[in-house]
């Protein structure tokens, strides 16, 4: 059990995670070979996984070992337990997931989802920066999208994003507007990639000629700049996001645990 996690090569325990021998505990050994399942599709988001008991007898582990593991992906939201049901593979398409990612909430009142306009959608070459942060060659080719999103009719946020050509063949602005769930939900249905984590960095900026005509607010008004790199399984880049938050009603919330 212990020879075949370490030939894993998404255990972080594995050859070539540094110099020294390293010990990875059973059940992160466990916790990697589930998440190869999750990566190579045995199991599609929001279908019920094996329960433990299946699992452990798989794995040749106890019981307790699988729960430690999946305890682990729970808290990493890869899966998610229903009391009497089971656990699931997680899903951008529940209502929980909708506002993981979508951070900016309003002063009053309860969130809601925005309305989306999509600006622009075509396919470039990749300019270097946005080369580097989704690890591709200077010039491979991206899918732009720039879109305004807007609650109860205010334009409020102004967003660009850059994903992986190969990826995303075929995803146009069409299937972006008939697509009513939100985006993170259409990529990872109909184009296999879910987003599983993000860094973001976040900075205040005056607001240019054009952003200010996209949120209607004078040149110069303090916006809100989140840049974020979202990844998917294996640490892969599969998305570049630069948006731009009007804050006159809304904020940034973030809770740290």
């Amino acid at each position: 059990m212990s020879q075949s996690a370490n030939n894993n090569p998404s255990n972080p325990a594995g050859p070539g995670a540094g110099a020294s021998p390293t010990f990875s505990p059973l059940y992160q050994q466990i916790k990697a070979l589930i998440t190869q399942s999750l990566q190579s599709g045995e199991w599609k988001p929001g279908e019920l996984i094996p329960s433990e008991v299946e699992l452990a007898a798989r794995f040749k582990v106890s019981q307790g070992t699988v729960r430690k593991a999946i305890d682990e992906l729970a808290a990493e939201n890869l899966v998610v337990r229903r009391q009497g049901k089971g656990t699931f593979v997680s899903t951008h398409n529940e209502e929980r997931a909708h506002f993981r990612f979508l951070r900016l909430m309003p002063d009053e009142g309860v969130p809601h989802h925005p309305d989306n306009r999509i600006i622009e959608v075509k396919r470039i070459r990749a300019p270097a920066e946005v080369a580097r942060l989704l690890e591709l060659k200077s010039g491979d080719a991206v899918v732009y999208i720039k879109r305004i999103m807007a609650f109860e009719g205010q334009p409020t946020i102004v967003e660009e994003l850059w994903l992986p050509g190969q990826l995303f063949k075929g995803l146009t602005a069409e299937r972006l507007v008939e697509y009513k769930g939100p985006m993170y939900g259409l990529f990872e249905s109909e184009f296999g990639t879910r987003m599983i984590r993000a860094t973001e960095k976040i900075r205040a900026v005056p607001a240019d000629a054009a952003a200010a005509q996209y949120l209607n607010v004078d040149e110069g008004t303090p916006l809100l700049c989140a840049e974020r790199v979202s990844f998917t399984y294996g640490d892969k880049a599969v998305e570049l996001r630069r948006g731009l938050y009007s804050t006159a009603q809304h904020h940034y919330l973030n809770e740290l645990s």
